[in-house]
This record gives C-alpha cells, structure tokens and sequence, in this order.
C-alpha cells in the first residue's frame, strides 16, 4: 500500500451556491456515495493560500499576532495570504505576503509542505514555504488596515514555538505545521533535501 494522497472524484449529480463572499463562497453537492446513495455535502469554496516559515540566521522564526474574529482569539501565526487569482505562481504570492506583512525579502526559498487546512468543510489548500537569507525589503512599508493594523510582529527561536504547540499555547495550523516540519527537517535530511520553491502543486496548477 502507498503511503500517499490520491486524486478522486466521486459523481456529483447537483451542486449550488447558496452563498458567495467576497473572497470565498459556500457550495453544496449531491454527492453519489460508494453504495449509490446520494448525500449532501456542503464546503467552503477557497482560492488557495500561502505560508511562509521565515527562518532567520540566529535560527527565530519571524511570527505575528493578530486579531481573527471567527475563534476570537488573537494568534501568533506566520505571514500568509491567499492565492489573488487563479493560476498565480505561489511564490510570487508568498514573497509578496513576506514583504507586505513584514516588510521583509528573502534569497532561498523552499517548498516545506503542502496542506489542506480542513478537508472535511473546505477545499482550501495552503502551500508552506521556507524562506532564508532573511533582509529587510527596500522602498516604503506596506500599509496595514483592519485586522492586520493591530498586527505585533516578533522573532521567536524554533525550539520556542515547537514547545508552544506541544504545550497547547500555539493553535494556527500554518505555525503548528511549519514549526513541527521545519523541526523535523532540521533533525533529518536537512533542507536541501526540501523540494525546490517551484515544485508542481496539484491542489492549485500555476504558470511558471
């Protein structure tokens, strides 16, 4: 047996979309089951999104916190941001979410993992980078609104946020996922062994 995801599509008969937003949308399909029954599932309909670890050369993670009303929690989390348009190369997206975010560049880059954040109610797929060779960016700073202008921005060593997720202290799943992959890379075959910052993505197909 295969130890990995595979791609399928099981019938859908009916689909609609009782609610669309302004970035996302809500969709419900009839769905034929294994045994011919046909059931209902509705899921969040999702651009993609991406994350980046930004690991600096005294080996802190670059976090943020920040206000996310849904859980009414603020989090500390990594910089992220959703895919703006289909098709849009990841890494494009994710070197612009580090400098609007954190006002920061990066020289390497690496594909750390790849997720789905909740499979069982919503199609978003997020792309995790590592990015090294860390230097403030050149020009203005982005500015922040909403949320993001409460936003708190700190360097944190690895070890410290793997024993925070551990812990129950830490709760974002692309902070959780980094932190405990990077850990895992790091003790392992070393990022080298990482695939390469433009590695295909299934989940979300991109241009070169």
């Amino acid at each position: 047996m295969a130890l990995e995801d595979t791609a399928e599509h099981w019938q859908v008969v009916a689909s609609a979309t009782p609610f669309t937003g302004h970035k996302t949308s809500v969709r419900t399909d009839d769905v034929v089951m294994p045994d011919g029954a046909v059931h209902q599932r509705d899921y969040q309909v999702h651009p993609g999104s991406v994350a980046i670890l930004a690991l600096d050369e005294e080996g802190r993670v670059l976090v943020l916190r920040q206000y996310r009303h849904p859980v009414r929690h603020k989090l500390w989390e990594i910089p992220a941001g959703l895919l703006d348009v289909p098709g849009e190369n990841p890494l494009h997206a994710a070197q612009r979410e580090l400098y609007e975010e954190a006002h920061v560049k990066a020289e390497r880059w690496h594909v750390l993992t790849d997720v789905f954040t909740s499979p069982g109610g919503s199609d978003e797929a997020v792309r995790i980078f590592l990015a090294q060779d860390l230097s403030e960016a050149d020009g203005e700073r982005f500015e922040v609104a909403e949320e993001e202008a409460d936003m708190e921005l700190a360097r944190v060593p690895l070890d410290d946020l793997v024993r925070g997720v551990l812990a129950g202290e830490l709760h974002n799943t692309c902070l959780v996922v980094g932190a405990l992959a990077l850990s895992a890379v790091l003790r392992g075959d070393g990022v080298e062994a990482l695939r390469p910052a433009g590695a295909p993505w299934p989940a979300r197909p991109f241009e070169e």
